[in-house]
């Protein structure tokens, strides 16, 4: 059943959807009914259960009815969610994060994924619906999925390692769209996407280098039921992680050329309209000077009685800046 589907319909039960691997990349569906006393009615079976993390029955049932150990099963309910990974004995348990594709969601706000699993049974939980579970049952079902829980685990690794990449091509998108503006016109609109990419970047590096951590540490430390393949596989999905961490770092820089670009146009665009309004300031203050000597209300003014005074006072002003102008151009003002 749809992931999403089912919170909608109601998400109360702990259980999204549960499946029992056959082996051989099929699985069959399981209800809550049958969790809790489950056997492998044959080697090689896996039981996978997908649960709601903010159920109220899930840490009792985690801990009553599948037997995990009390302090595990806080962990796995827990709103910590930054990524990690541990060995407990014969088990994995792990908390990993994946981009959010939600509407109006941003990449920074990744989604948690805690996941459990003794070789025999796999269980993942998280709180808010996400597309990688249902990816991997979806090849489950149609026959073509992971055979073992090792295999599931990478399965649901490469996934969420796959699904980051598309975060980082929509950045680099962006940028290349904002490098082919117009500065001058669309500085407004520029300006606060370039924060936000910045912003993205950051918030990826910092979800994503801790993954990286913590899927080395699944690598190392896994127990013998995680195969020398499920390892390799890992190894590829750090690998590419890895290459996703040197790209996001390449579209921060770039961003940032981009911002400091933007910074640089627009402080010479206000020194050149400082600087001109200097030269009109410049050129008006002796013209200023000159009119307002020629305005003072007093005895003796020169030309008070003369018809052309005031034609003798303009063409003086002219002759003021023109002798101005081309001083300012002499010393290459202008």
């Amino acid at each position: 059943m749809d992931d999403l589907a089912t919170d909608e319909a109601g998400g109360t039960d702990p259980l999204i959807f549960g499946r029992v691997l056959d082996g051989q990349g099929g699985a069959r569906t399981i209800g809550r009914h049958e969790v809790d006393n489950w056997k492998p009615a044959y080697p090689g079976e896996v039981l996978w259960l997908h649960l709601r993390r903010h159920a109220p029955e899930v840490q009792p049932w985690l801990e009553r009815d599948l037997g995990i150990p009390e302090p595990t099963a806080e962990l796995l309910v827990s709103d910590s969610t930054r990524p990690r990974a541990l060995r407990e004995g014969n088990t994995i348990v792990a908390t990993l994060r994946g981009i959010n594709f939600h509407p109006d969601a941003e990449p920074e706000d990744m989604i948690s994924l805690q996941l459990w699993s003794d070789g025999t049974r796999l269980i993942t939980l998280r709180k808010m619906p996400m597309q990688t579970p249902r990816d991997v049952m979806g090849l489950l079902d149609r026959g073509r999925g992971p055979t073992d829980a090792g295999n599931a685990i990478t399965a649901i690794v490469e996934q969420l390692t796959v699904r980051m990449n598309q975060s980082i091509v929509d950045m680099n998108s962006q940028i290349d769209q904002l490098e082919v503006m117009d500065v001058e016109e669309d500085y407004e609109e520029i300006l606060p996407r370039i924060t936000s990419i910045r912003r993205n970047c950051l918030a990826l590096k910092r979800h994503m280098s801790p993954q990286h951590e913590a899927l080395e540490r699944i690598s190392r430390d896994a127990p013998d039921w995680f195969e020398e393949h499920d390892r390799r596989e890992i190894a590829e999905s750090i690998d590419r992680l890895r290459r996703y961490l040197d790209d996001i770092d390449i579209s921060k820089e770039s961003a940032v050329v981009l911002q400091d670009e933007l910074r640089a146009r627009a402080l010479a665009s206000n020194e050149h309209a400082t600087y001109m309004l200097t030269i009109v300031a410049g050129i008006f203050l002796p013209l200023g000077f000159l009119t307002g000597l020629m305005g003072i209300n007093v005895g003796g003014m020169p030309g008070v009685d003369s018809s052309m005074g005031f034609w003798i006072v303009v063409g003086i002003c002219a002759g003021v800046m023109s002798l101005q102008l081309f001083l300012f151009w002499r010393w290459k003002w202008l």
